[in-house]
């Protein structure tokens, strides 16, 4: 009870503020058509509801089985094992994220098709599942994080001088909508849960974060990528 009552306030705390502005603008400047604030209320009160079952469900089932499941991995002392699940679930979680088919949806309306949402969501999920690989990889034989930021995004910088301009900002408009509600829970949790077990209690803190900064690099590389095919 406890849990859902705190779960209300942070929905609450997180929709308000964007209601009461929107009301304010429409009240004060705006001036939209009544029909269209009536349909925004509603809006809001759905994504209210949604917001609050997804965090339930968040903190009822993403968040403790992905831990589980990365606490249970290293027992299988096979480090290409726990490379490839971070892969697939880095894959399936990606494709699962709101936040992605919301802008794959957008791009194939601007570019007229041009680029299809769903090779704009596979790529942005292939380019994150390689980097959760890359974190596990990271995880499992202690490379220090800053050596693969620096890689990551030198590759990025590189490959931005052959990349259409149009495609370097969705580049990173895609980096960002991956760390969206879907894949961030689950991700860093399996992150959290296998760097638990591989650590000891005094060095482990530090590997437990950083793996959702280095999996956004992936997916802007892929469409940069996706970018020089389209060229």
């Amino acid at each position: 009870m406890e849990n859902v009552r705190d779960t209300f306030k942070e929905v609450a705390a997180a929709i308000l503020p964007v209601t009461i502005v929107v009301i304010v603008l429409q009240l004060v400047f705006i001036r939209v058509p009544f029909e269209a604030v009536i349909q925004f209320l509603v809006g809001v009160l759905f994504v209210s509801l949604g917001f609050f079952l997804f965090l339930i469900g968040v903190n009822a089932g993403l968040l403790p089985i992905g831990e589980m499941i990365g606490r249970r991995l290293p027992s299988t002392k096979k480090a290409g094992f726990i490379i490839a699940t971070g892969f697939l679930l880095g894959l399936v979680v990606t494709v699962a994220e709101p936040d992605v088919r919301v802008l794959a949806k957008q791009i194939e309306e601007v570019s007229a098709g041009a680029v299809s949402a769903g090779i704009l969501i596979f790529s942005v999920s292939l380019g994150l599942a390689i980097f959760v690989a890359l974190a596990m990889i990271r995880t499992i034989f202690r490379i220090p994080l800053h050596y693969m930021l620096i890689g990551g995004y030198t590759l990025v910088f590189l490959l931005s001088f052959f990349v259409p301009e149009s495609f370097i900002s969705i580049s990173f408009d895609s980096g960002g909508v991956t760390t969206g509600p879907m894949a961030v829970p689950f991700i860093l949790a399996l992150g959290i849960g296998v760097a638990s077990v591989l650590r000891t209690e005094d060095d482990s803190s530090g590997e437990k974060f950083g793996l959702i900064g280095l999996a956004s690099i992936g997916p802007i590389l892929a469409v940069m990528v996706l970018g020089v095919l389209f060229r």
